[in-house]
């Protein structure tokens, strides 16, 4: 996929995120972003790694960044303590959807089912759901619920056995969505 129609792609689902009432800061669209090319097959190409607050992906940064140039995506300031969240701009919206018409149809159930699951969540949350995802696709395929969410607890201490069970038990659901679409 080329850098435009995935950066479209990308602002489509940080505006389904802020519509949905979500937060829609960096860490929301980086975890967003994982499960969407991850979850549901999404081919954005993005790299991540495992960072401090689950898998993060610096290339997606560069993008946000670039889109920020383009003025794609605003910045909009919260009050302290809280931090940025990255909005598409009406003028904008309009603007990928006239160039992009194509892509954001093919991609729209995808950017919606994510957007759906992920926009009442926090921060730790998403970084628990990206976490477990991660483990899951990275260890052994058969792994239990209990053996990946040791995985999770020993990557992210922070995290309790419980938090991580319940992770992976929604992710377990989440991905059985997606492969049966029926359920």
């Amino acid at each position: 996929m080329n850098e435009s129609r995935r950066n479209a792609l990308v602002a489509a689902l940080a505006w389904r995120l802020r519509h949905r009432g979500n937060w829609s800061g960096e860490t929301h669209i980086q975890k967003a972003t994982y499960l969407l090319q991850y979850l549901t097959g999404t081919p954005l190409g993005f790299r991540f790694i495992l960072y401090k607050h689950g898998p993060f992906s610096f290339e997606l940064r560069d993008a946000l960044s670039s889109m920020r140039a383009d003025g794609i995506l605003d910045l909009e300031l919260q009050p302290y303590p809280y931090g940025p969240s990255l909005v598409v701009p009406d003028n904008q919206r309009a603007r990928v959807e006239a160039n992009y018409p194509n892509a954001l149809k093919k991609y729209a159930g995808e950017l919606d089912d994510v957007a759906d699951w992920v926009s009442n969540k926090n921060v730790s949350t998403l970084e628990q759901l990206a976490t477990a995802l991660y483990v899951t696709l990275e260890g052994d395929g058969g792994a239990s619920v209990s053996e990946r969410a040791t995985q999770i607890t020993v990557l992210k201490p922070h995290v309790s056995e419980p938090e991580a069970k319940w992770a992976i038990n929604e992710l377990d659901k989440k991905r059985s969505q997606f492969q049966d679409p029926e359920v």
